[in-house]
């Protein structure tokens, strides 16, 4: 189901708005649609803090791993093969 939005914007605004859809070879509304799903997609998932208590566990964790060059020469390898 679709629902409606109405908002009230300045000349200045929506003349430059009309601008941005024609250059983009879009009507309005499909501009504006698309304007707001690109601000959604970059926005963080999670908050600065929830991520940086992450981090701060994650440190705690120790794991081996191979030296870096070694790591490195095997992935070479890999596509390689």
């Amino acid at each position: 189901m679709s629902k409606r939005l109405q908002v009230l914007l300045s000349n200045e605004e929506m003349e430059a708005i009309q601008r941005m859809a024609k250059i983009e070879n879009l009507n309005v509304g499909e501009y504006v649609r698309r304007t707001l799903r690109d601000a959604e997609s970059l926005r963080p998932s999670k908050s600065a803090t929830a991520k940086l208590v992450s981090i701060r566990e994650a440190v705690n964790y120790t794991f081996p791993a191979a030296d870096i060059d070694d790591m490195i020469r095997e992935i070479e390898q890999g596509y390689r093969s």
